[in-house]
């Protein structure tokens, strides 16, 4: 098929790109002309596990270009929309600015007979709000809605061998459904299960999904609040209620909470739209995972201070991170960077450091200190802090880090080292929810 995908940041570069990988023609239009020459030549603007090499590989087989010619959209049948739609800078609503600039630049080139295909994540009553738009301007062109379910750091393997496909479309709009099967066809035929819905039930599962994952997170952050006041251990109480199948263990592991471009954002705006909807209960319930989230970073800060005797004032600490995850150079709302500030303005001297996000903490945090590597770091550091689970630092062991440090004690800000290890070699061990 002839695709093309408006919007080449993070989520349009790799859709583009798996798309390609798939066997369609695709062009990716980006108003960044330089984000765009950059895609063109091979090279992504941003870290993603698997995504240059197969870049490198679609691009050669001439099936896949990029440019910011919005013209190049004319002669493709499908259009996906994958501009981004961050959080207004005002309150807490989604930004929907560059998504209606994307439909406004791509109406002049929709014949009859065209899939438009939303893939961003917008408020409930976005897509019905398009295709009025796109009716009329008489395009005859048709909108569905697939959302996609993206984990940074597994972002291709997420596209290619997705667990679901949602589809949202029209009522009685077959042929929307009927296109879409074309253009998975690979993965439909290897075993992925289709989702079919309405317009409004497509858009709210992306929301849905990331805030229930949110709050499950917030919930056992809540716990380890629970187990410092109780003098209980929250990794033994996530394994036991994780076995519960109701439950399940996956995000049930407490720490500094969550951050990145999505779930922050992502709860924020669908709580914005369900009290413009009057479902205030729904916002409500947003906005305290909201909160327990913001607050796990206030109480790291509080167990560094804690570990220095009280005292911010000239410590010098070691930040371990400063990408929102690992396998990511993503900083967006990280809680690695916000701790390392808050702990700047206490007063503290830190040195941050990433295996992959160093540049990035730099552009967006100009007054820290970043370095290189965890021996820059840590040397003459009076305490350890780590913040983004990094498998290099989650493989450290006491002695890499004895000889540099002038204190042994570290915080252990997303409970993934081994208390007793850490004990047994002099080390004071700190985690949120362990005493």
């Amino acid at each position: 098929m002839l695709i093309s995908v408006i919007g080449c940041g993070y989520l349009g570069a790799v859709h583009a790109t798996c798309l390609a990988h798939l066997g369609h023609t695709v062009v990716g239009i980006d108003s960044d002309r330089e984000l765009a020459a950059r895609l063109d030549a091979g090279r992504p603007s941003f870290y993603e596990p698997g995504l240059e090499s197969l870049l490198t590989e679609t691009l050669a087989t001439g099936r896949l270009r990029f440019t910011g010619d919005p013209a190049a959209v004319a002669g493709s049948s499908v259009h996906f929309l994958c501009v981004g739609t961050p959080q207004l800078p005002d309150r807490p609503g989604a930004d929907l600015s560059a998504l209606d600039a994307a439909v406004g630049a791509l109406l002049p080139y929709l014949r009859d007979g065209d899939l438009v295909v939303g893939k961003s994540t917008v408020p409930v009553g976005t897509a019905e709000r398009l295709a009025d738009r796109f009716a009329a301007a008489g395009s005859g062109a048709a909108v569905a809605w697939n959302p996609e379910f993206l984990r940074e750091g597994h972002a291709v393997a997420d596209t290619l061998r997705p667990d679901r496909l949602v589809y949202g479309s029209g009522t009685g709009d077959e042929r929307a459904v009927a296109i879409l099967n074309e253009v998975y066809a690979p993965v439909i035929a290897a075993g992925t299960p289709v989702i079919s819905a309405d317009l409004a039930t497509a858009e709210l599962v992306k929301v849905a999904a990331n805030s229930f994952l949110a709050t499950k997170i917030s919930f056992i952050n809540a716990m380890a609040e629970m187990c410092e006041a109780a003098g209980a251990d929250v990794t033994v109480l996530a394994d036991a209620i994780g076995r519960d199948v109701r439950i399940g263990r996956q995000f049930l592991n407490a720490g500094v909470g969550f951050g990145g471009g999505c779930l922050p954002k992502d709860i924020r705006a669908f709580g914005a739209r369900a009290a413009e909807l009057g479902v205030d209960r729904v916002a409500g319930l947003l906005d305290q995972v909201d909160r327990i989230n913001l607050g796990r970073r206030d109480r790291i800060v509080d167990l560094t201070a804690e570990v220095c005797a009280g005292d911010l004032v000239g410590a010098r600490i070691a930040v371990l991170g400063a990408s929102f995850k690992p396998d990511s150079d993503d900083v967006r709302d990280s809680p690695a960077l916000a701790v390392a500030l808050d702990l700047q303005r206490r007063g503290a001297h830190v040195r941050v450091t990433d295996p992959q996000a160093a540049d990035n903490a730099r552009k967006r945090s100009a007054d820290l200190t970043v370095v290189d590597s965890v021996t820059e770091a840590a040397d003459g550091a009076d305490a350890v802090l780590l913040l983004t689970e990094w498998r290099e630092y989650r493989e450290l062991r006491p002695a890499d880090l004895a000889g540099l440090v002038r204190h042994r004690r570290i915080v252990d800000g997303r409970n993934v080292l081994d208390p007793g290890r850490w004990r047994a070699s002099g080390w004071s061990y700190r985690a949120p929810g362990r005493l």
